[in-house]
């Protein structure tokens, strides 16, 4: 069995070595993809026409951006005066007082409408610890202070309310302290109480806060809004655009959030420290805003955005940005971005957050060029040295040694095509870049491998020609990534546009085509000689066991004829030595007879 084997082992062992180079084939078509895809990156749009821009202050803080093609050079830029937006501040205080009247008995520190709540804890006046709670009325507070301070200034406190403020007065003349280190409530600094160096203290301005979660009809404004339907509903215009509310349903923070939101151009925010509305523009430069409600007692004059509200509001107008350019007129922006379309130069943009001056250089991005072409350079090193890996032939002390693809002239030959489309000239090159030696690259002695063999040359033509080294590498016709695509297209069956997805064609797909094939047929006759094997060895089986069939049977029979043998022979034995006694005693009896004597 082990002779008839032999043929089927052989097979195996040639299934082996063609499952070997189809791996192997596997990876340079792989590495060939590879290189084929570095390749491409080449020719990528603003790779050689990519722009950097870079400040002379390493501190800068302007944000720069060059697009592909702009000039490169030096741009001194002075800014004397930033673009803001034009806003519309409201009147203060149009919150309502926090009580009615000066009888502050009945308001507790925790139901105070002011900008920041109350916490409980400690505050100091003139070195006297005061304890409060939210429990406490503000009457409980101005209680503690009088008898904390007693003998101690004998500090009175008292809340006005028609101007919205408490007030702080010395009974002893001399100057009120407020605060210590280790104060724990902010009652003083939410009463807008501050040291003055005198013996009265007033509020720096009305303690009472609108509610921003609260319905407008609640909201704890001082003017009330009445210019409105049965159901409270009313609306105002921001720069023509239309601003519905309803007083019972709308909280201040909806409707300022609903101008936000708005066509309007505007943001809208509430300061609880100055209690009041501001609108800004949301684009700087010196434009207008309008706002406007028909008839009165609407909610913009509420918020006191209006005409005729409670003392008015001012509108700031936006201003323009204000810069040079290498010295030259005095240049504006509506915005703090400079572009093109304000300084000229194509392609240049500079965001800046500060009246300074800066020099913007504007330079080609080498570095990202130069990566891309190393990464060829890798790229296109990794295929040589496989191939020369797979198919090279040694010979040490006479001995010849070949590697798994020595006999594949082929594949050698793709090694030799690619270092030619590599080392040899690009025609019909209007430039100064011709070849990548012209670039200063080159192949390492007598290696296959290409490298950088003149980094300064390389620089120099990617810095000042970097439009004629995209032409040299980009030409859809004459370029050099456009001849490695030819070539691929015969050998991996791989297009420029195939790339990403691409199944390995081409001749090093009959290639693999071919051994995929021959081991299909391998697998058949090594089928067949197991089948036929088989069929021996059951064959074979069957005739040992019928020949120890007739062996045992053949034994059977030797055993009986043995056994009748013996029977036999010890009859006639018997039979014998009865006759001969028989004689013997014929014999005596004779001679006795005769009287004869006979001696043996």
């Amino acid at each position: 069995m082990a002779l008839e084997h032999a043929p089927a082992d052989r097979l195996a062992a040639e299934k082996a070595t063609n499952t070997q180079k189809l791996a192997s084939l596997t990876t340079l078509g792989s590495d060939m993809l590879d290189l084929q895809s570095a390749a491409k990156t080449l020719t990528a749009d603003g790779l050689f026409n990519g722009r950097t821009a870079t400040s002379d202050n390493s501190n800068s803080t302007w944000k720069l951006n060059a697009a592909n093609n702009t000039a490169t050079g030096s741009y001194t830029i002075d800014v004397t005066q930033l673009a803001t937006a034009a806003k519309r501040t409201g009147a203060p205080d149009i919150s309502g007082a926090l009580a009615p009247s000066s009888d502050v008995s009945g308001l507790t520190l925790a139901s105070l409408a002011t900008a920041a709540p109350v916490t409980a804890g400690t505050f100091t006046v003139n070195g006297q610890q005061i304890t409060v709670a939210l429990t406490d009325s503000l009457q409980d507070v101005f209680a503690k202070i009088a008898t904390a301070t007693g003998g101690h200034g004998d500090v009175t406190a008292s809340y006005d309310s028609g101007n919205d403020v408490v007030k702080l007065l010395s009974g002893s003349g001399s100057e009120i302290v407020l605060g210590a280190s280790n104060d724990t409530s902010n009652f003083l600094s939410v009463m807008k109480l501050a040291n003055n160096g005198s013996p009265s203290i007033t509020s720096g301005g009305a303690l009472g806060s609108a509610s921003m979660s609260s319905p407008l009809a609640s909201a704890h404004l001082r003017a009330p809004i009445t210019n409105v339907d049965s159901s409270g509903n009313g609306s105002f215009t921001v720069n023509g655009v239309s601003i519905a509310y309803n007083i019972n349903n709308d909280s201040l923070s909806a409707v300022l959030a609903r101008i936000g939101a708005s066509t309007a151009g505007v943001t809208a925010s509430y300061d609880a420290a100055s209690d009041r509305v501001v609108l800004a523009n949301k684009t700087t430069g010196d434009t207008g805003m309008t706002v406007d409600e028909s008839g009165g007692g609407g909610l913009l004059n509420a918020l006191g955005l209006v005409a005729g509200s409670t003392a008015g509001s001012t509108f700031a107008h936006g201003k323009n940005a204000q810069y040079t350019v290498n010295g030259g007129p005095t240049l504006t922006s509506m915005s703090n971005t400079l572009d093109a379309t304000s300084h000229g130069i194509t392609g240049l943009s500079v965001t800046v957050n500060s009246q300074s001056t800066e020099t913007i250089n504007v330079t080609g991005n080498t570095d990202t060029m130069k990566t891309n072409i190393q990464n060829f350079i890798d790229a296109f090193n990794t295929v040589q040295s496989y191939i020369d890996t797979q198919t090279k032939v040694t010979t040490l002390n006479g001995t010849v040694s070949t590697s798994l693809l020595s006999d594949n002239h082929e594949i050698q030959g793709w090694s030799q095509s690619l270092r030619a489309l590599a080392f040899g000239s690009v025609s019909g090159m209007a430039g100064t870049i011709s070849s990548l030696d012209d670039m200063g690259i080159g192949f390492t002695s007598a290696e296959p491998q290409l490298s950088i063999t003149d980094s300064a040359k390389l620089d120099d033509v990617l810095t000042n020609h970097a439009d004629d080294v995209a032409k040299f590498f980009s030409d859809t016709t004459n370029g050099l990534v456009a001849k490695f695509n030819s070539y691929f297209v015969g050998t991996i069956g791989a297009s420029s546009t195939s790339i990403a997805n691409a199944n390995v064609g081409g001749d090093l797909g009959t290639q693999e085509t071919m051994l995929t094939n021959a081991n299909t047929s391998i697998d058949t006759q090594i089928a067949d000689i197991e089948r036929r094997i088989a069929q021996d060895r059951s064959s074979m089986e069957t005739a040992f066991q019928n020949m120890e069939t007739a062996m045992s049977s053949l034994k059977s029979t030797q055993a009986l004829l043995t056994s009748s043998y013996n029977t036999t022979s010890s009859t006639a034995s018997i039979g014998s030595a009865t006759s001969s006694s028989t004689s013997s005693s014929s014999s005596t009896s004779s001679s006795s007879s005769t009287g004869s004597t006979s001696t043996s």
